[in-house]
């Protein structure tokens, strides 16, 4: 029979003493995370250029690990299971061409604000696809989510018809994360998460390689300032950044993680008023907190459905 313990929360024990060390640990990880935006930004090449050089050098230490420590563990790997994770690499690769590709077209707190809208499409697609039941929350949910994102749009069309494709673009990225966690929720709970984040880097990497060679997009030549952003994408909120929140999630509740993970669009605004001369204007940052609101309210609905999935495998007969 599975197991009905359920994850430790905050304040739960055996965690209660050393709740502001995770925590601190948690923010560290989602301002890790919101400096993505801005290296981004300040890196002179193609958008296709920077996803693969992202996840490439990402790539490179974690399956290194894997092939190291889990041999035996991705030898054991089915047929399924690879093409799961095929899938998985496939729609992260997907998930950052576009994102990245978004962010040379709209600003970073729109670009930001709509593709963190991921547990919104997960409700949407759960329901479409994996014919899961959405409760009222989860139709909220969307209806706010729309309603910022409409916002959003409607500020960036007066700005060009350009930041409207980037606000789509931006969206798409929402849209396959969405399928990268759907996906990765079927294959991942038989493997490590070494095993599991190195597979998908590399085949996500590959793929971003393989469209940069077809369609021409430079691979070399860039400037050294540029070199250093590749560098620093795939250190801090790559690796130092999700690794933190990977961390973070052994101890601390998904939901508690995930509504603090919104923290990365305000952080990534912020940041580019600084470095960027951006500011977000009265009506982006409206959008952009009823966008956030829908995705809290998608945030409690994947809660509850989690909660929902732990249930009926307790009640399962062995």
């Amino acid at each position: 029979m599975a197991s009905t313990e359920p994850r430790p929360g905050p304040y739960d024990a055996p965690v209660r003493g050393r709740t502001a060390h995770l925590v601190a640990g948690l923010l560290l990880g989602v301002v890790a995370v919101s400096w993505a935006a801005i290296f981004i930004r300040l890196a002179e090449a193609p958008a296709l250029s920077i996803a693969a050089y992202r996840l490439g050098l990402s790539a490179v230490p974690v399956s290194a690990f894997a092939l190291a420590r889990r041999r035996a563990e991705l030898a054991r790997l089915r047929r399924g299971e690879w093409l799961l994770l095929t899938a998985s690499g496939a729609a992260l690769a997907l998930h950052f061409a576009a994102w990245i590709a978004s962010l040379s077209r709209t600003t970073v707190a729109s670009s930001v604000a709509l593709v963190t809208t991921q547990p919104v499409w997960v409700a949407l697609l759960s329901a479409l696809v994996l014919r899961e039941a959405v409760s009222l929350q989860g139709v909220l949910a969307v209806l706010v989510a729309t309603a910022g994102g409409v916002t959003i749009a409607g500020a960036d069309i007066a700005l060009s018809g350009e930041a409207l494709v980037g606000d789509a673009l931006a969206l798409v990225g929402a849209i396959c994360a969405a399928v990268y966690f759907i996906v990765g929720r079927r294959v991942r709970p038989a493997m490590s998460l070494a095993s599991y984040i190195g597979v998908v880097y590399t085949v996500a990497a590959a793929l971003l390689l393989l469209a940069a060679l077809a369609m021409g997009t430079p691979l070399s030549g860039f400037s050294a300032r540029t070199w250093t952003m590749f560098v620093l994408l795939a250190l801090v909120p790559q690796l130092l950044g999700h690794s933190a929140l990977n961390w973070a999630l052994r101890y601390l509740s998904a939901p508690f993680v995930s509504v603090t993970v919104l923290g990365e669009p305000i952080i990534s605004t912020l940041l580019a008023i600084p470095f960027l001369g951006e500011w977000p204007g009265p009506v982006r940052v409206v959008g952009g907190a009823v966008t956030l609101a829908g995705v809290y309210l998608a945030v409690r609905e994947e809660a509850q459905l989690a909660r929902r999935r732990a249930e009926l495998d307790a009640a399962a007969p062995a």
